[in-house]
């Protein structure tokens, strides 16, 4: 760097000329203190047993809380209230079990789909199979 006053050579971090006195600015520095800025990250949190919650397609009916309980108490044996729910493969055992025992395991699946017909109206199985809530 040189002196703007005479155009001496200045030592750096040198405030005056050596050779005329004058007063010399230093030059700002280039290179800020502070880190540079990051791109903004996203950030996914998963929930875990929250779900995803599946917008309503257009057209497509939206299944009943009542209906599946209704059906899980009363026909439960035979597993309508899972073909209902879309739940195709579940409904099919407990129908086959019925069926396969000459009704006698209808007892089971009987208790198991009036469990699962009271845990449908209480709430706690609040979707059919492809993710959507159960309405009302």
């Amino acid at each position: 760097m040189n002196c703007p006053n005479c155009g001496a050579a200045i030592v750096a971090g040198s405030s005056t000329c050596r050779k005329c006195g004058g007063a010399v600015e230093q030059p700002a520095t280039a290179v800020s203190s502070q880190p540079a800025a990051a791109p903004p990250v996203q950030v996914v949190i998963q929930v875990p047993g929250a779900g995803v919650l599946v917008p309503e397609p257009v057209g497509v009916p939206v299944k009943s809380r009542i209906a599946a309980g209704v059906l899980g108490i009363l026909l439960g044996f035979l597993g309508i209230h899972r073909f209902y729910l879309g739940y195709t493969g579940i409904g099919l055992v407990q129908l086959l079990i019925t069926v396969c025992t000459c009704g006698y395991g209808g007892i089971a699946t009987g208790i198991w789909g009036l469990i699962e017909g009271i845990l449908i109206l209480t709430g706690t199985i609040d979707r059919d199979a492809q993710g959507r809530l159960l309405r009302g």
